[in-house]
Protein backbone atom coordinates (compact mmCIF):
# COMPACT_ATOMS: atom_id res chain seq x y z
CA UNK A 1 0.00 0.00 0.00
CA UNK A 2 1.02 3.73 -0.48
CA UNK A 3 2.47 5.18 1.77
CA UNK A 4 0.24 8.44 1.76
CA UNK A 5 -2.62 6.45 1.90
CA UNK A 6 -1.76 4.48 4.82
CA UNK A 7 -1.31 7.87 7.14
CA UNK A 8 -4.79 9.13 5.58
CA UNK A 9 -6.22 5.82 6.98
CA UNK A 10 -4.76 6.63 10.37
CA UNK A 11 -5.71 10.40 10.03
CA UNK A 12 -9.24 9.34 9.11
CA UNK A 13 -9.99 6.66 11.87
CA UNK A 14 -8.75 9.39 14.50
CA UNK A 15 -10.20 11.97 13.24
CA UNK A 16 -13.84 9.95 13.26
CA UNK A 17 -12.72 9.22 17.07
CA UNK A 18 -12.30 5.69 16.36
CA UNK A 19 -9.79 3.03 18.10
CA UNK A 20 -8.02 -0.11 15.79
CA UNK A 21 -10.09 -2.55 17.73
CA UNK A 22 -13.52 -0.16 17.31
CA UNK A 23 -12.59 0.04 13.30
CA UNK A 24 -11.88 -3.79 13.09
CA UNK A 25 -15.16 -4.42 14.89
CA UNK A 26 -17.38 -2.36 12.41
CA UNK A 27 -15.28 -3.74 9.14
CA UNK A 28 -15.81 -7.37 10.99
CA UNK A 29 -11.71 -7.96 10.50
CA UNK A 30 -8.85 -8.18 13.44
CA UNK A 31 -7.06 -5.10 14.78
CA UNK A 32 -3.47 -6.76 13.18
CA UNK A 33 -5.75 -6.15 9.90
CA UNK A 34 -6.45 -2.25 10.81
CA UNK A 35 -2.80 -1.90 11.86
CA UNK A 36 -1.11 -3.57 9.08
CA UNK A 37 -2.97 -1.38 6.80
CA UNK A 38 -1.71 1.82 8.68
CA UNK A 39 1.94 0.35 8.31
CA UNK A 40 1.19 0.42 4.89
CA UNK A 41 1.99 -4.08 5.04
CA UNK A 42 -0.72 -4.36 3.80
CA UNK A 43 -4.31 -3.21 1.58
CA UNK A 44 -7.63 -3.36 2.42
CA UNK A 45 -9.89 -5.31 -0.47
CA UNK A 46 -12.53 -3.77 -2.36
CA UNK A 47 -15.37 -4.80 -0.15
CA UNK A 48 -13.10 -2.81 3.03
CA UNK A 49 -12.73 -0.07 0.91
CA UNK A 50 -16.71 0.42 -0.18
CA UNK A 51 -17.04 -0.75 3.92
CA UNK A 52 -13.74 2.29 5.06
CA UNK A 53 -15.80 5.29 2.43
CA UNK A 54 -19.33 4.55 4.22
CA UNK A 55 -17.68 4.03 7.79
CA UNK A 56 -15.97 7.78 6.91
CA UNK A 57 -18.98 8.75 4.77
CA UNK A 58 -16.62 9.88 1.54
CA UNK A 59 -16.15 8.35 -1.62
CA UNK A 60 -13.65 6.11 -2.51
CA UNK A 61 -11.78 8.54 -4.67
CA UNK A 62 -11.55 10.66 -1.80
CA UNK A 63 -10.69 7.99 0.60
CA UNK A 64 -7.84 6.66 -1.87
CA UNK A 65 -6.89 10.14 -2.69
CA UNK A 66 -3.34 11.18 -1.44
CA UNK A 67 -3.09 15.33 -2.51
CA UNK A 68 -5.09 16.32 0.81
CA UNK A 69 -5.02 14.90 4.30
CA UNK A 70 -7.18 15.51 6.74
CA UNK A 71 -5.75 17.11 10.05
CA UNK A 72 -4.50 15.02 12.45
CA UNK A 73 -7.81 14.71 15.21
CA UNK A 74 -6.11 16.22 18.71
CA UNK A 75 -8.77 14.51 20.94
CA UNK A 76 -11.14 11.72 20.15
CA UNK A 77 -15.02 12.69 20.75
CA UNK A 78 -16.68 8.87 19.94
CA UNK A 79 -17.67 6.74 23.00
CA UNK A 80 -15.67 4.14 21.09
CA UNK A 81 -12.56 6.63 21.58
CA UNK A 82 -12.52 4.98 25.43
CA UNK A 83 -11.54 1.61 24.28
CA UNK A 84 -8.24 2.60 22.36
CA UNK A 85 -5.04 2.01 24.51
CA UNK A 86 -3.73 4.68 26.33
CA UNK A 87 -0.15 3.59 24.95
CA UNK A 88 -1.34 3.53 21.06
CA UNK A 89 0.70 6.08 19.73
CA UNK A 90 0.91 8.21 16.80
CA UNK A 91 1.58 6.15 13.74
CA UNK A 92 2.62 8.22 11.49
CA UNK A 93 6.13 7.39 12.89
CA UNK A 94 7.21 4.31 11.15
CA UNK A 95 6.22 5.26 7.74
CA UNK A 96 9.12 7.73 6.52
CA UNK A 97 12.81 6.62 6.72
CA UNK A 98 14.49 2.98 5.95
CA UNK A 99 12.59 -0.19 5.73
CA UNK A 100 14.41 -3.76 6.61
CA UNK A 101 12.90 -6.40 6.03
CA UNK A 102 13.66 -10.68 6.49
CA UNK A 103 12.14 -13.40 7.29
CA UNK A 104 12.48 -12.80 10.80
CA UNK A 105 10.13 -9.30 10.95
CA UNK A 106 10.65 -5.66 9.81
CA UNK A 107 12.90 -2.81 11.75
CA UNK A 108 12.21 0.73 10.58
CA UNK A 109 14.77 3.44 11.26
CA UNK A 110 13.19 7.06 11.49
CA UNK A 111 14.51 10.88 12.12
CA UNK A 112 11.55 10.09 15.28
CA UNK A 113 12.10 6.35 16.12
CA UNK A 114 13.70 2.56 16.03
CA UNK A 115 10.61 0.33 15.33
CA UNK A 116 10.60 -3.70 15.24
CA UNK A 117 7.79 -5.72 14.64
CA UNK A 118 7.80 -9.76 14.44
CA UNK A 119 11.05 -10.46 15.90
CA UNK A 120 11.82 -12.61 19.16
CA UNK A 121 15.72 -11.58 19.90
CA UNK A 122 16.26 -9.97 23.02
CA UNK A 123 18.49 -7.41 21.29
CA UNK A 124 19.02 -3.92 23.25
CA UNK A 125 18.69 -0.76 20.92
CA UNK A 126 19.54 2.61 22.96
CA UNK A 127 17.73 5.37 22.04
CA UNK A 128 15.69 8.20 23.35
CA UNK A 129 12.63 8.08 25.28
CA UNK A 130 10.99 9.98 22.49
CA UNK A 131 11.11 6.84 20.21
CA UNK A 132 8.44 4.13 19.92
CA UNK A 133 8.61 0.37 20.12
CA UNK A 134 5.65 -1.52 18.74
CA UNK A 135 4.85 -5.51 20.62
CA UNK A 136 1.88 -7.08 19.18
CA UNK A 137 0.92 -4.01 17.30
CA UNK A 138 0.51 -1.68 20.41
CA UNK A 139 3.15 1.64 20.54
CA UNK A 140 4.91 1.89 23.45
CA UNK A 141 7.74 4.52 23.88
CA UNK A 142 10.75 2.66 25.46
CA UNK A 143 10.43 4.84 28.76
CA UNK A 144 7.06 2.91 28.71
CA UNK A 145 8.69 -0.89 27.68
CA UNK A 146 11.42 -0.36 30.06
CA UNK A 147 8.94 0.05 32.87
CA UNK A 148 6.62 -2.87 31.39
CA UNK A 149 9.32 -5.44 30.39
CA UNK A 150 12.62 -4.01 31.98
CA UNK A 151 14.74 -6.01 34.00
CA UNK A 152 13.79 -6.12 37.72
CA UNK A 153 16.84 -5.25 40.11
CA UNK A 154 18.49 -8.50 41.21
CA UNK A 155 19.23 -8.94 45.29
CA UNK A 156 22.51 -11.12 44.33
CA UNK A 157 23.63 -8.31 41.28
CA UNK A 158 23.37 -5.67 44.59
CA UNK A 159 25.71 -8.06 46.66
CA UNK A 160 28.75 -6.42 48.05
CA UNK A 161 31.50 -9.48 46.65
CA UNK A 162 33.98 -6.85 46.15
CA UNK A 163 33.86 -5.39 49.56
CA UNK A 164 33.76 -8.44 51.20
CA UNK A 165 36.45 -10.42 49.12
CA UNK A 166 38.94 -7.31 50.47
CA UNK A 167 37.98 -7.34 53.73
CA UNK A 168 38.62 -11.17 53.70
CA UNK A 169 41.88 -10.37 52.44
CA UNK A 170 42.71 -7.52 54.62
CA UNK A 171 41.67 -9.48 57.75
CA UNK A 172 43.56 -12.73 56.98
CA UNK A 173 46.62 -11.06 56.14
CA UNK A 174 46.37 -8.23 58.88
CA UNK A 175 45.69 -11.25 61.57
CA UNK A 176 47.59 -14.11 60.14
CA UNK A 177 50.04 -12.34 57.96
CA UNK A 178 49.07 -14.50 55.24
CA UNK A 179 49.43 -12.29 52.21
CA UNK A 180 50.29 -14.75 49.83
CA UNK A 181 47.91 -17.17 48.33
CA UNK A 182 45.04 -15.10 50.01
CA UNK A 183 45.25 -12.56 47.02
CA UNK A 184 43.72 -15.85 45.07
CA UNK A 185 40.30 -14.75 46.84
CA UNK A 186 39.57 -11.47 44.08
CA UNK A 187 39.23 -14.55 41.82
CA UNK A 188 35.94 -14.68 43.31
CA UNK A 189 34.43 -11.10 42.24
CA UNK A 190 34.71 -11.89 38.46
CA UNK A 191 33.31 -15.60 38.99
CA UNK A 192 30.31 -14.56 41.29
CA UNK A 193 28.91 -11.86 38.97
CA UNK A 194 29.33 -14.67 36.00
CA UNK A 195 27.82 -17.06 37.93
CA UNK A 196 24.98 -14.64 38.65
CA UNK A 197 24.34 -13.55 35.17
CA UNK A 198 24.44 -17.89 33.78
CA UNK A 199 21.71 -18.51 36.47
CA UNK A 200 19.75 -15.12 35.91
CA UNK A 201 19.64 -15.56 32.21
CA UNK A 202 19.72 -19.38 32.02
CA UNK A 203 22.35 -19.28 29.50
CA UNK A 204 25.59 -21.04 31.20
CA UNK A 205 28.02 -19.85 28.47
CA UNK A 206 28.33 -16.69 30.51
CA UNK A 207 29.86 -18.59 33.14
CA UNK A 208 32.91 -17.71 33.51
CA UNK A 209 34.64 -20.96 33.04
CA UNK A 210 38.67 -19.76 32.26
CA UNK A 211 38.42 -17.70 35.12
CA UNK A 212 37.29 -20.92 36.87
CA UNK A 213 39.85 -22.77 35.37
CA UNK A 214 42.76 -20.29 36.22
CA UNK A 215 41.78 -20.13 40.04
CA UNK A 216 42.34 -23.88 40.15
CA UNK A 217 45.44 -24.02 38.22
CA UNK A 218 46.68 -21.32 40.26
CA UNK A 219 45.51 -23.08 43.56
CA UNK A 220 47.34 -26.85 42.04
CA UNK A 221 50.47 -25.01 41.72
CA UNK A 222 50.41 -22.86 44.02
CA UNK A 223 49.66 -25.45 47.19
CA UNK A 224 50.97 -28.47 45.12
CA UNK A 225 53.30 -27.27 42.88
CA UNK A 226 51.68 -29.14 40.26
CA UNK A 227 52.21 -26.65 37.54
CA UNK A 228 52.75 -29.20 35.20
CA UNK A 229 50.48 -31.31 34.38
CA UNK A 230 47.96 -28.97 36.03
CA UNK A 231 48.30 -26.60 32.68
CA UNK A 232 46.12 -29.70 30.99
CA UNK A 233 42.78 -27.63 32.86
CA UNK A 234 43.18 -25.32 30.07
CA UNK A 235 42.56 -27.03 27.31
CA UNK A 236 39.38 -28.23 28.60
CA UNK A 237 38.05 -24.49 27.68
CA UNK A 238 37.19 -24.77 24.42
CA UNK A 239 35.86 -27.90 25.06
CA UNK A 240 33.26 -26.27 27.53
CA UNK A 241 32.23 -23.48 25.30
CA UNK A 242 31.93 -26.09 21.94
CA UNK A 243 29.41 -27.96 24.60
CA UNK A 244 27.70 -24.99 25.81
CA UNK A 245 26.80 -23.93 21.83
CA UNK A 246 25.76 -27.67 21.14
CA UNK A 247 23.56 -28.14 23.80
CA UNK A 248 21.94 -24.36 22.91
CA UNK A 249 21.14 -25.05 19.89
CA UNK A 250 19.36 -28.77 20.45
CA UNK A 251 17.56 -26.42 22.57
CA UNK A 252 16.70 -24.42 20.57
CA UNK A 253 16.30 -26.36 17.20
CA UNK A 254 12.74 -26.97 16.20
CA UNK A 255 11.22 -30.70 17.56
CA UNK A 256 10.27 -32.92 14.64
Amino acid sequence: MNIEIANRLVNLRKNNGLSQEALAEKLGISRQAVSKWERAEASPDTDNLILLAKIYKISLDELLSTEEQPPLASKSTSNDASTEPQNEKEDAHKFSGIHLKSNEGDIYIGRKSIHSTGSDNQEKVHVKDACYITVDGQDYTFKEARKKWGHKHHHASQFPIALITIFIYISIGVLYNIWHPTWLVFLLIPFSSGIASAIRHKDWKLLPYPTLVTAIYLILGILYHAWHPAWVLFLTIPLYYSLTCYFRKRKNSPKT
